[in-house]
């Protein structure tokens, strides 16, 4: 193979983890783990900005420096995506703004087929509901979706079914 880049085609790749910033990394862990059944796999770890470990250097070639320290903690969701969480000294004083029209992440979407059971649990803990349950397809197909607010300000949506199911055939009819 003289030429890699040319010998091989582009296939999709598989989603990792996502990473998102809280006020309260323990709050949070309870909110995710006890209300959507994610399952601890790092218990919130303080991380000191340092040289002398690959994580320091790391953290130093990502966050600049001067932030001192942080916490993380990583999650996992039923199948297999990670959930890494962040509590920076800073993340407090910042409140979430639901700015869907801003280039950027705008949400993520996880799958319970018992959407309005899941979107009570979310209310009941502090998040909102942010629409109405909504039928994809009435009559076609008995598909659900809501967006929610965990008690953070993070938006996202719940889907009854798979991503490919909801928009196969028929989508936007």
């Amino acid at each position: 193979m003289s030429n890699l880049n040319e010998s091989v085609k582009t296939y999709p790749k598989t989603f990792s983890h996502i990473g998102i910033t809280v006020p309260n990394i323990e709050e949070a862990v309870k909110f995710y783990t006890e209300v959507l059944g994610f399952y601890v796999i790092m218990e919130p770890t303080l991380v000191k900005e340092e040289n002398e470990t690959a994580i320091g250097q790391m953290c130093i070639d990502v966050f600049g420096e001067g932030w001192g320290t942080f916490k993380i903690a990583h999650l996992s969701t039923g199948d297999k995506i990670g959930f890494e969480l962040f509590e920076f000294k800073e993340s407090e004083e910042f409140k979430a703004t639901f700015e869907p029209f801003r280039t950027g992440l705008f949400h993520f979407s996880i799958q319970d087929p018992d959407v309005e059971g899941l979107v009570k649990k979310i209310v009941d803990a502090g998040g909102k509901q942010r629409m109405p349950i909504r039928e994809y397809y009435p009559g076609e197909k008995p598909y659900r979706m809501c967006y929610v607010e965990d008690p953070f300000g993070t938006v996202f949506e719940i889907y009854s079914h798979s991503y490919e199911l909801h928009y196969s055939q028929g989508a936007y009819k």
